[in-house]
């Protein structure tokens, strides 16, 4: 299946790949066990950081990420992606447009919007059907913005939680852009462009924007 090869972004030969999975790369543990145990790594270890952005391709490539101590949604995916695939594991890029509901000063300040896109998720195949999981915000940074850890049990979606513990608005879908064999980075920068052009409206040539 095309969905378990390795590639320029999923390049989970590597061995900063292989050092995250290790753990779980194990003839001992079911699929299911290993999907859950490597979503909650990529969940938790990296912190989620959206001020962070770069258009350079090498960036994304899943060795890179791993090295790094935080990413956003697209970054934790492919890391996320990277690391099903090295166990046997199915898993591809899937990305969407969101709006966040809670703690927007910062995002409306630097973004021009409380609007996130591209979103990046995981599609993962087990048990013969499509799961689909976000990594994105690790526990730490749930429990400073009063909202559950998104878990992932291996048999339901786990994707953005809707409200808070005191039934806020959270997190809300506006678009979805579908699945992806690979990582899509023009369309990706596209869609920043697009709706972010203050960011991006300098005649320089710059790849990596720290907001």
């Amino acid at each position: 299946m095309k969905y378990l090869e390795s590639g320029y972004y999923f390049d989970f030969e590597n061995e900063a790949i292989q050092q995250v999975i290790a753990e779980f790369n194990k003839a001992s543990l079911f699929d299911k066990e290993k999907a859950i145990g490597i979503y909650t790594k990529v969940r938790d270890q990296w912190k989620y950081d959206p001020y962070s952005i770069s258009l350079s391709k090498e960036k994304y490539k899943a060795s890179y990420i791993a090295i790094k101590e935080s990413g956003n949604c697209v970054e934790k995916s492919i890391l996320l992606i990277a690391c099903l695939r090295a166990l046997g594991i199915p898993a591809r890029l899937h990305l969407a447009k969101v709006k966040n509901h809670i703690a927007v000063e910062r995002l409306t300040e630097k973004f021009g919007s409380n609007e996130l896109t591209p979103h990046g998720m995981v599609d993962v195949y087990l048990d013969h059907k499509w799961l689909k999981l976000s990594p994105a915000f690790n526990k730490s940074l749930c429990e400073k913005l009063h909202v559950e850890a998104l878990d992932f049990d291996g048999e339901h979606h786990a994707v953005l939680q809707q409200f808070n513990s005191e039934g806020t608005r959270f997190m809300e879908y506006l678009d979805d852009y579908g699945s992806f064999e690979d990582v899509p980075l023009d369309f990706m920068i596209r869609k920043l462009k697009e709706h972010y052009p203050h960011i991006f409206n300098s005649d320089e040539k710059r790849t990596e924007f720290k907001l």
